[in-house]
């Protein structure tokens, strides 16, 4: 066995390191513009040449608020698969295990108000709008249309990368905005607990499964994967437009196509390769199948 993950050991964390939504974004606050939101490692935006210093900080700030856009609309459909799995589950589960469940499913709905919050004070700062994919019920109508232990995987993918996310790129930046690299902070606290969760549901999910039926929900899981690839590519675009209103300035169209091209895999290395080579995401499919990581291992240098 590759983890100790036990449900009354993450049931104790969780209630732990509990926080109110006040603690994160409460009356009065307010996002510091001057300083960048994102970690360059995942906004990539230094070395885009064709902008200046202040239109690589605008981007920054877009990419922040596209990145919290987008863990909300996973979070959406996070929220009722928790739920349909913690039902399905009723009859043999014990309390404990119910309880960590519904946990779960209840701090993803705070972090989706957590986020609602922070798209609220963006726009205050920013002075507009910033257009997003979705909407999120048809996100979730074509991701749950999947077996469930692909949207697990799926998930499980989300979950560690975002662990990544704050210890490797967020995590003793100082020049970054406070309150964002705050909410981050909170947000992988409890995503902590949920990555836990999410492996020893796919185990479950995955138990008793052959090579065949294994191989079947990788191909679910692939299908997700390359449907938010297609959409990180519209949200690229839309990322651009928004820059090009907030800078005033209309770019060519080879600018266009090229910051577009370049913040399409900034996205792709966001949100699937960040996960996909992530080493607890590759240990629960090393221990699903080894023929099925090493499939993944060959896809993933495309999103890096």
């Amino acid at each position: 066995m590759f983890h100790d993950f036990q449900y009354p050991a993450i049931l104790a964390a969780s209630n732990r390191a509990a926080w109110q939504l006040d603690d994160v974004i409460g009356p009065g606050a307010a996002l510091d513009f001057s300083k960048p939101f994102m970690p360059e490692n995942l906004a990539r935006t230094e070395g885009l040449d064709m902008l200046s210093d202040a239109e690589k900080l605008t981007l920054n700030h877009i990419r922040a608020h596209e990145y919290l856009s987008m863990f909300g609309l996973v979070e959406e459909f996070i929220l009722p698969f928790v739920l349909d799995h913690v039902r399905a589950d009723l009859p043999d589960a014990d309390d404990v295990r119910v309880r960590a469940m519904m946990q779960f499913a209840a701090e993803e709905a705070k972090h989706i108000q957590l986020f609602k919050r922070f798209r609220d004070l963006f726009a205050k700062g920013f002075g507009q709008g910033c257009e997003v994919i979705g909407p999120p019920p048809a996100v979730a109508k074509v991701v749950l249309a999947h077996q469930p232990l692909s949207v697990a995987l799926f998930v499980l993918m989300i979950e560690w990368m975002t662990q990544a996310h704050y210890v490797d790129s967020v995590r003793g930046q100082a020049e970054l905005d406070p309150l964002f690299a705050n909410l981050l902070r909170c947000h992988w606290i409890e995503e902590a607990q949920h990555a836990k969760l999410d492996t020893l549901m796919v185990e479950a999910l995955a138990d008793g499964k052959s090579e065949g039926e294994i191989r079947a929900a990788v191909d679910g899981f692939l299908e997700i994967a390359a449907f938010f690839d297609l959409g990180s590519k519209q949200q690229a675009k839309f990322n651009i437009q928004a820059l090009e209103r907030a800078s005033m300035r209309k770019l060519t169209e080879k600018q266009r196509e090229e910051l577009i091209e370049q913040q399409h895999q900034a996205l792709r290395w966001t949100y699937i390769g960040s996960g996909l080579t992530h080493r607890q995401f590759r240990a629960t499919m090393a221990a699903l199948s080894l023929a099925e990581l090493d499939r993944l291992d060959k896809l993933a240098p495309q999103y890096c």
